[in-house]
């Protein structure tokens, strides 16, 4: 699966190489191996080393994320020299402008996480950059820098909508919403999945195993939903404006409800 069109991340720390295999049959659309917070400074060279080896080795499955350290970061560099060349996209934190030149010349695909006030003012231009497919939310950090809770929804409410925004204004997909820290509270997830999805947003960044299939879930449209959109779609067959449950069907709905459809891994009736 592209990772435009995954819903569901999961983090697994890259100096942890006996927990890859496990993340990787968790049942996330990509499993993210982190060298960047999840790793100490002393433990950098050996994370990488260890991912590289799990990537090399032939066990890596499906779609595979690397979180890379900043540009900013004495890391960088190596990193970036890590992930040329393999099947991983990257995914760059604390993403802004100017945008990496290295990134362009590594020919990878980014996942761009932002997570500062200046990646947040800069969303649109980040979004543009050839190597960008999607964004993903980094709101702990965020909120960290704006003196604000991550958890409260309204402080990040236009952090949110900026991303959402940006991320259309670009073609690119709804962007990934950031973790939910309590990692055994499901109803929490939960709510937050779907005020994500209401936002906007079409994924999830995942701490924990636990989290995965409830996100899943909670984001993939359910079967009234899908219903609905099949409807329309077949309604609006003829190429003419038509009538569903009593509301006008015109093209901006058809393309929500061919959307959905996509989204749920439905084939478009026509």
């Amino acid at each position: 699966m592209s990772v435009a069109a995954a819903t569901t991340f999961l983090f697994v720390p890259g100096s942890r190489p006996d927990r890859f295999d496990k993340a990787a049959a968790a049942g996330a659309d990509a499993v993210v191996l982190d060298l960047e917070d999840a790793v100490a400074p002393d433990g950098k060279d050996e994370a990488r080393r260890a991912v590289a080896q799990w990537l090399d080795g032939g066990s890596a499955t499906g779609t595979v994320v690397v979180r890379i350290n900043g540009a900013d970061t004495p890391w960088f560099a190596d990193d970036v020299a890590m992930v040329t060349g393999r099947d991983v996209v990257v995914m760059l934190p604390k993403a802004s402008v100017p945008w990496p030149a290295a990134l362009a010349d590594a020919g990878v695909e980014v996942l761009a996480l932002v997570e500062t006030a200046a990646g947040l003012l800069a969303a649109a231009e980040v979004a543009s950059s050839p190597d960008v497919v999607r964004l993903a939310f980094g709101s702990v950090d965020l909120a960290s820098e704006l003196g604000t809770d991550h958890a409260d929804r309204d402080a990040m409410a236009h952090a949110r909508a900026v991303l959402t925004l940006a991320s259309r204004a670009a073609g690119l997909p709804g962007p990934v919403d950031g973790v939910t820290t309590a990692v055994r509270d499901e109803e929490l997830l939960l709510a937050d999945c779907r005020h994500a999805l209401s936002r906007g947003f079409t994924g999830k960044l995942c701490i924990h195993p636990a989290q995965v299939a409830p996100a899943d879930r909670a984001l993939r449209p359910d079967a009234d939903t899908v219903r609905w959109a099949r409807s329309v779609v077949e309604a609006a067959a003829g190429g003419a404006v038509a009538v569903v449950d009593g509301a006008m069907v015109d093209r901006p709905v058809v393309d929500r409800a061919r959307a959905i459809l996509a989204r749920a891994g439905e084939p478009d009736p026509h």
